[in-house]
């Protein structure tokens, strides 16, 4: 590593760690206050179904545009711009108190989500490349414990108006991204050029091939989302079926969080040592294993080890398939994001609709298989770099 480039690599990976917590925080506090602003607009579940379909829509719509705004020269202004954004959103999406405000406001939401998630994962990519070692799995790991900092924050203030926790958080938010404005600038810096030469091994293999086909990196991670969606919507419902508590079936998200973000600290280590393409693929066998071990025995203990397996097998997934992405660039990036982003709001609503015409434990077979596909196809698409 180029010794000029030593202080703006550490400002850089700083600010985006920050960044990636931020993002978690807020995600968090929009979804577990979901049913008071459900309430807060008198939307019926049907209701509460379009304004996460416009969320989703924007997000879809920012990913686009952020792929193509995405060049290192804008990457400062679209974290700052997009934080801001966010920011802004959630503060409005509070004070809702109409259906097609919500609409609107979610739909923006989802924009801004959609552009800061490009350009922080962009500007991660380059911050990777320049240090010459993996340091993806541990950005996105910082993006698990801010969704742990922000689920928590909602449970310690749920006798607090929702109203006031968005403006709060909306408000550090915006403070904070106004605040490292300048220090955004790092990660356009020329000091930032990617090191292809004399990178570390495991950098090389993570990458992936430049030959690799998008649409391959996309149902991967489609794949893959589909399974983080399936634990937060149906990982309680699984342990309440089985008879647990309100607080252990709760709990039983709270271990497959708290499983991924402790695989995605100890993701870049294993990573530069074994390749991408081994852990990922090793890790996803885990989730199989681990998930279909859980349903198929039926106990409450087996069920959450079985979701705590599936979170630590699945934890390098999403980084390693953004990085192989980011030899195609931004563009490249939003493409794999959008095709993984369809996995994860189709895939709760399809596991639902299995357990209607089966039982919930055979639905939930279905990303336990989808993770084995990944297992199996993860060489293929992260196959050691050839010059």
């Amino acid at each position: 590593m180029r010794q000029t480039a030593a202080p703006d690599l550490v400002r850089s990976r700083r600010l985006l760690t920050g960044y990636f917590v931020g993002l978690g925080v807020v995600m968090a506090i929009w979804g577990a206050c979901m049913p008071a602003v459900q309430n807060a607009a008198e939307a019926s579940t049907s209701g509460l179904a379009l304004v996460l379909l416009a969320a989703a829509v924007g997000m879809v719509a920012g990913l686009q545009a952020g792929g193509r705004l995405a060049r290192p020269a804008r990457l400062p202004v679209l974290l700052t711009g997009g934080g801001i954004a966010l920011a802004a959103g959630l503060a409005v999406l509070g004070g809702c108190h109409s259906l097609e405000s919500l609409l609107a406001a979610a739909f923006v939401f989802g924009v801004a989500h959609g552009v800061l998630d490009v350009a922080v994962n962009a500007a991660a990519v380059r911050c990777q490349d320049a240090h010459g070692r993996p340091i993806m799995g541990r950005l996105h790991a910082s993006y698990s414990l801010g969704a742990l900092l922000g689920a928590a924050l909602a449970m310690a203030t749920a006798h607090t108006s929702h109203v006031v926790l968005f403006a709060a958080v909306a408000a550090c938010a915006a403070a904070a991204a106004v605040v490292t404005t300048r220090l955004t600038r790092t990660v356009a810096s020329p000091a930032l050029e990617p090191v292809h030469h004399g990178a570390a091994p495991g950098l090389d293999e993570q990458r992936g091939s430049s030959r690799c086909p998008l649409w391959l990196l996309g149902a991967l991670a489609a794949a893959t989302l589909l399974g983080e969606g399936a634990a937060a919507d149906w990982a309680s419902v699984h342990l309440h079926d089985l008879g647990a508590t309100a607080a252990t079936s709760a709990a039983a998200y709270g271990c497959y969080s708290a499983a991924m973000a402790a695989g995605r600290l100890a993701g870049d280590r294993l990573t530069a040592r074994f390749g991408a393409d081994a852990v990922v693929r090793v890790g996803a066998a885990l989730a199989a294993l681990g998930l279909a071990t859980g349903l198929a025995c039926s106990t409450i203990v087996f069920a959450l080890l079985g979701w705590a397996a599936f979170g630590l097998g699945l934890s390098v997934t999403i980084p390693s398939l953004i990085t192989a992405a980011g030899t195609g660039g931004p563009r490249a990036v939003a493409t794999v994001a959008v095709t993984g982003y369809a996995g994860l709001l189709v895939g709760p609503a399809l596991i639902g609709a299995l357990a209607t015409v089966t039982a919930l434990p055979h639905a939930l077979l279905l990303p336990a298989l989808l993770a084995a596909s990944v297992a199996v196809l993860a060489p293929k698409a992260l196959e050691k770099t050839t010059s």
